[in-house]
Order: C-alpha cells, then structure tokens, then sequence
C-alpha cells in the first residue's frame, strides 16, 4: 500500500469517528435543550416560590383576591404543571433520528 491510500485509509477512520462524535455531542445537546427540560423547571422554580408567597399571605391580601388565597392556589398549580413537564420528558425521551446508510 503506497503512502497515499494508508494516508487516505487512516483519514476515513477519523471522519467517521469524528462524525460519530459530533452525533453523540447533538444527541446530547437536544436532551440538555429540550423545551419541556426548561418550561417544566421554571415552572416548578416558580410554583415553589408563588406557593410560598401563598402559605406566607396576609389576611389583607386574601381579602383582596375576594377571600381566595389566589397565590397558594396559582402557585400549586405551576407546581403541578412543572411536574406534568418534567414526568413528559422522564417517559418519553427524545430520540435522535438514525440516518441510513446508503451504499
């Protein structure tokens, strides 16, 4: 085999595992980069924070809202909306599309 083709050979193998790489690396980023990764904990960050501001309410900012602790109540319900989010993508992960190869 001349130097050439073993130049070429060689040069194959790290495309190839260069693009594998590069797979992994997307595959990974897509998991990282899911929108329901992001809405679901930022729902959950701030249900946690409006379902506290709700515990903590005055009887003055009940009587406000008409007798209704509307931040205790609109606060677990971001809770449970970050959690739907979150439970979503535990079942049912995202899956890269194979490409085919073609001879």
């Amino acid at each position: 085999m001349s130097e050439s083709e073993n130049t070429a050979h060689r040069s194959g193998h790290d495309v190839q595992r260069e693009v594998e790489e590069l797979e992994s690396k997307s595959a990974t980023a897509a998991r990282i980069f899911d929108l329901r990764r992001i809405i679901g904990g930022l729902f959950v960050l701030y249900g946690i924070i409006v379902t506290i501001t709700g515990i903590t309410d005055s009887q003055a900012a009940i009587d406000k809202a008409q007798g209704v602790n509307i931040n205790l109540w609109t606060g677990i319900g971001m809770l449970v909306l970050g959690v739907f989010f979150l439970v979503w993508l535990k079942l049912r992960p995202i899956v890269p599309p194979q490409e085919t190869e073609s001879d």
